[in-house]
């Protein structure tokens, strides 16, 4: 087992070679080449980044990608691509009752 399937909240997960072939899989992104190829051309695009903009010559640590209801987490480690995709809490609205207060 993975340490990737113990991620709190995760439901998905993708582990790419650097040219982006899927190495193993599981949950939604089980065998899913189409988000393997946009994480692929993610990080293809970020090696193009104009270094006189962005002078730092530092590869990325880690490329998040957040949604209103999950997000993805894509970390790089050992010629490898990790992608987790993490559900994420639903917002909360605060209902506030007033009180009617009268003077006696």
């Amino acid at each position: 087992m993975l340490a990737l399937e113990r991620i709190p909240d995760q439901t998905g997960y993708l582990v790419l070679t650097e040219d982006g072939a899927v190495l193993t899989s599981g949950g939604d992104l089980e065998n899913d080449e189409r988000v393997a190829n946009i994480i692929s051309s993610l990080i293809t695009l970020t090696t193009k980044i104009d270094s006189k903009a962005f002078p730092s010559h530092d590869p990325f640590d880690k490329i998040s990608i957040k949604y209103k209801d999950h997000c993805y987490i894509v970390c790089l480690s050992n010629k490898k691509i990790y992608v987790v995709k993490r559900s994420l809490p639903s917002p909360t609205m605060a209902i506030v009752e007033q009180q009617l207060i009268v003077d006696v």
